[in-house]
């Protein structure tokens, strides 16, 4: 076991290389991070990465997630990748944001029992991007015990793995302190797994609200439904609509257009012209004082009260095929 100082330039450059051999040689490293320490091995080496699960004191069900130094990775790495799951790397990569996506079935790792997804996260650390750029994907998980408080600093981690990591490297006191936010994408919507570092307002703040489902959109079944019932109400509830001054007008006018005779007729007569005029509206002729003292009505009043002008029906049949025709939109 060595410790090697990452804060003193002269000494960094031999504490990353020291760290690059152990990772090819498939042991085991400390180093630090924006959120807390980690312990790192090869993602690609079956070995490194059972040891570090032994390391810490778990199984193989709790695979450990992977770091990338560039978040171009994450497109290598994973596939069927959701947009606002790339958008989320682009805000908050390098950051304390760790995403759960469909591992790419081609990789030749084993991290444990994925399931077939992977965790990934770029951290916001100089010397970790660094190290990162040299090695490659590194498996990385907390560098403490299972159940125990995370390593703030390389004391921390020293104290609790010893021996079981052949290099450490000092960068200080983690700066977050508290561990990274993961989300869940492979699940709609995609769910929080744990609140760490981001919160989910700093989330929905920059991309929506993407942890909530959309409500359905109506289906044309529905909108039918409503139409029909609107017509209902009509045919049920004259009283009510008849208090609405905008429903009265679609319900009893009628089209008013250049093609219609009845009005274009009533709007063309002369007024000056009395026989214009009761030619157009068929007035009857003035009864004498015979027919009004002998009991008898005119045949030809009898015609007129039966007269009806303007045929409302027409209004009542264009509301309504106006009201179908706008409801879906």
């Amino acid at each position: 076991m060595s410790v090697h100082d990452t804060q003193n330039p002269e000494s960094r450059e031999d504490a990353l290389q020291t760290a690059v051999d152990a990772v090819s040689e498939g042991r085991l490293i400390v180093l630090p991070t924006d959120t807390v320490y980690g312990i790192g091995a090869d993602a690609f080496s079956a070995d490194a990465v059972d040891a570090l699960l032994e390391a810490k004191g778990r199984g193989r069900d709790t695979p450990p997630p992977v770091l990338v130094g560039d978040p171009s990775v994450l497109l290598a790495l994973a596939v069927d990748v959701p947009e606002y799951a790339e958008r989320l790397a682009e805000e908050f990569w390098p950051g304390p944001l760790t995403l759960i996506l469909t591992a790419q079935p081609s990789l030749t790792w084993d991290l444990g029992e994925t399931r077939g997804t992977v965790a990934l996260r770029m951290p916001d650390d100089e010397v970790a991007l660094e190290l990162l750029r040299r090695t490659g994907p590194l498996a990385v998980s907390s560098a403490n015990r299972h159940g125990r408080p995370a390593a703030l600093s390389v004391l921390d981690a020293a104290t609790q793995l010893g021996d079981a990591v052949e290099v450490y490297l000092d960068g200080g006191t983690a700066r977050i302190g508290t561990s990274s936010t993961i989300i869940d994408t492979t699940v709609e919507p995609p769910e929080i797994v744990r609140e760490g570092a981001l919160s989910r307002e700093q989330i929905v703040e920059v991309l929506g609200d993407i942890f909530t489902a959309p409500e359905p959109e109506p289906t044309q079944d529905d909108a039918t439904a409503d139409v029909d019932d609107s017509h209902a109400e009509g045919a049920t509830g004259p009283a009510e609509n008849s208090s609405d001054d905008s429903d009265t007008d679609i319900r009893t006018q009628p089209d008013q257009d250049d093609s219609d005779p009845a009005v274009s007729t009533a709007g063309t007569t002369d007024p000056a012209d009395p026989a214009a005029a009761a030619d157009a509206i068929a007035l009857p002729s003035e009864p004498d004082m015979e027919d009004i003292s002998s009991g008898e009505q005119p045949a030809t009043e009898s015609a007129a009260g039966n007269e009806t002008p303007l045929d409302t029906s027409a209004g009542e049949d264009t509301a309504d095929g106006e009201r179908t025709q706008s409801a879906p939109g």
